[in-house]
């Protein structure tokens, strides 16, 4: 339940520095016609804030599951899961494949194909990494029906793989619709929002995965009393 409140204040912070941000106290019927000021913040566009939102509810059920993970450790304490080195070489992969999809978003004209190859490239690598170290975990004695640290990562891991298996099947549409007539940067640019937001959430879930959630709850525990 902690780790779920402490995301639900992170969004709220964010959601309250947003909404300061779109002109919520001015009073434009006091405002003479003219010009608008320079402080004027532009909306985002609407897709753009609807990823962002679908990326908010991305992490709101994966801190659940942060949750239930850290409090059932607390009432039954598990040995973790050891990590293979093939999730280090993954975690390279996806963080390669936001900057590559980055680049493209912001890159020149000529560029963003090659941009786009890379980050398309480097996010199925972190698939088929991900495969090879749930293979190596099930060759070491960590299966699915096994141990509930085991069932745990699995489970966390799998549907952060499912999310990145929706964006590359995106990714496959922005290369298909590439030579047609519409804002094929913005579409990247959507892509590399979602990649971005993905990256944030796996890098909490390796560090939750590797217990760095209990210690830093045990700190704020200790903290408190």
């Amino acid at each position: 339940m902690s780790v779920v409140l402490i995301f639900l204040a992170l969004v709220a912070s964010i959601a309250g520095w947003w909404l300061s941000r779109q002109g919520l106290t001015s009073k434009p019927w006091l405002e003479s016609v003219g010009p608008h000021p320079n402080n004027v913040f532009p909306q985002p566009p609407p897709h753009r804030m609807g990823v962002t939102i679908f990326l908010a509810v991305i992490g709101g059920l994966f801190a659940m599951l942060g949750s239930a993970f850290v409090m059932q450790i607390d009432e039954t304490p598990w040995l973790l899961v050891p990590m293979p080195a093939q999730v280090w070489i993954n975690t390279g992969f996806l963080a390669t494949s936001s900057l590559c999809l980055h680049m493209a978003a912001r890159g020149r004209q000529k560029d963003i194909q090659i941009w786009l190859a890379a980050g398309s490239a480097t996010a199925v690598g972190f698939m088929v990494g991900q495969l090879d170290a749930w293979e190596t975990l099930t060759r070491n004695g960590y299966e699915l029906s096994g141990a509930p640290a085991a069932s745990f990562f699995y489970l966390i891991t799998g549907l952060h793989g499912l999310h990145i298996l929706g964006g590359l099947i995106a990714l496959a549409m922005v290369w298909i619709r590439r030579s047609q007539s519409y804002n094929f940067q913005n579409s990247i640019g959507l892509c590399a929002l979602y990649w971005h937001g993905l990256l944030v959430i796996w890098l909490l879930l390796l560090a939750l995965l590797m217990g760095l959630g209990n210690e830093f709850l045990a700190l704020c525990r200790s903290a408190l009393t």
